[in-house]
């Protein structure tokens, strides 16, 4: 049996990983720029991580939630701690596409409404109700495609507003900044209006903070940049467990739970919840959204004196930067000559940068040294 062909692979096998460094089977290093699409928040094999993980193994690893489970209740206090939403409830899974399917569902079922809007450039998953609010229609089956679900143009609160009006809409999603589009950054005054809006027509707002969640910008969710928006859902996922299956939603006070109305086999298992824990107290103790933050500014700032770049986008770590030219050759060389592994995005000219938050300078500095090496070539060289 061979496997179904769904990615174009880099011809490398990682073996071995630490921090942002992976080692291929032949013992080659290379620097980690995109931490496996954003999931290595606070790098690879951390001990801490490693040990919380170990002696949770060592004493159970799974029990449905038939049962008590305490470390998932550890896991919410701390998560509300360090996010700002103590007051929040906390509904776990396993991926940010079911932490998005079940967004919209308990909008659905708070507002008894089945109309949705997501904006172009969107991507918030591959799952039935997730994909058709995404802005792919490549990947957006037949049997996805939804007429209530509406993809509207970024940063248009006219357009969002006339579709209000028809008294159809459930809720609103919106990435905190969109990742596969390129890094795509919404102004404050785009969030704050959308949030305005869902107040007035009585719709929810729903935050999807999968990739730029977890202290990837510098704040630990993406959307806190813009004062005062306090969604009604927020999802995430990929650096919520540093490389293990988890996600989960974030619930306003606002809704009543009822018992059958969410549910979950794995979500919230106890492994899930020992590494979600460690990423947690790593983030805390090592100050990495400080370090996001500081060696984002530097990041930006060091791109920009680089030819041959024509747009810079991002906050903290999570960087976009389009060139004057296809990047796909530009990250061939990057991987073949000097060792570095970078993001695609959906403008053929554009690189994606998402390190672990733990990365250090002199990595980052070495990046933009082979960068502006290639880019000081002809494209057609």
């Amino acid at each position: 049996m061979k496997l179904f062909d769904v990615y174009p692979l880099i011809p490398v096998t990682i073996a071995k990983a630490e921090g942002a460094k992976l080692w291929d089977e032949n013992g080659q290093e290379y620097i980690d720029l995109y931490g496996g699409h954003a999931v290595i928040s606070i790098g690879h094999t951390h001990p801490h991580y490693v040990k919380r993980i170990e002696e949770q193994l060592s004493q159970i690893a799974f029990y449905s939630n038939s049962v008590q489970i305490p470390i998932q209740k550890e896991y919410a206090q701390k998560l509300g701690e360090l996010s700002g939403y103590p007051e929040y409830e906390l509904f776990l899974c396993n991926s940010g596409a079911e932490a998005n399917e079940n967004a919209i569902k308990l909008a659905s079922f708070a507002t008894g409404k089945s109309g949705f809007i997501a904006f172009s450039g969107s991507f918030h998953g591959r799952t039935s109700g997730a994909v058709a609010l995404t802005d792919n229609p490549k990947i957006v089956a037949p049997c996805n495609a939804r007429e209530d679900f509406q993809i509207l143009p970024w940063g248009d609160l006219e357009a969002v507003e006339e579709v209000l009006k028809e008294n159809n809409t459930a809720g609103i999603i919106i990435e905190g900044i969109q990742g596969v589009n390129g890094i795509q950054v919404p102004s404050p005054a785009f969030l704050q209006g959308l949030a305005s809006l869902c107040k007035k027509y009585k719709v929810k707002f729903i935050l999807d903070e999968v990739q730029s969640g977890f202290g990837r910008t510098g704040r630990f969710f993406a959307h806190q940049l813009a004062e005062g928006v306090r969604p009604d859902i927020i999802s995430m996922a990929k650096g919520m467990g540093n490389g293990f299956p988890i996600g989960g939603i974030l619930i306003s006070p606002e809704f009543k739970a009822t018992y059958g109305l969410l549910g979950t086999t794995f979500g919230g298992n106890h492994l899930a919840c020992a590494a979600g824990l460690a990423v947690l107290e790593v983030i805390e103790k090592e100050h990495l959204l400080e370090n996001a933050s500081t060696l984002g500014e530097k990041l930006l700032e060091g791109v920009k004196e680089i030819s041959g770049i024509t747009a810079i986008r991002g906050t903290g770590l999570m960087i976009g930067i389009d060139l004057d030219r296809e990047a796909g050759p530009v990250r061939s060389e990057l991987v073949n000559k000097y060792h570095m592994f970078t993001g695609s995005a959906a403008g053929k000219n554009t690189i994606r940068l998402l390190p672990p938050l733990n990365i250090g300078w002199n990595q980052l500095n070495s990046f933009l040294s082979a960068l502006k090496e290639i880019l000081s070539k002809s494209p057609s060289n």
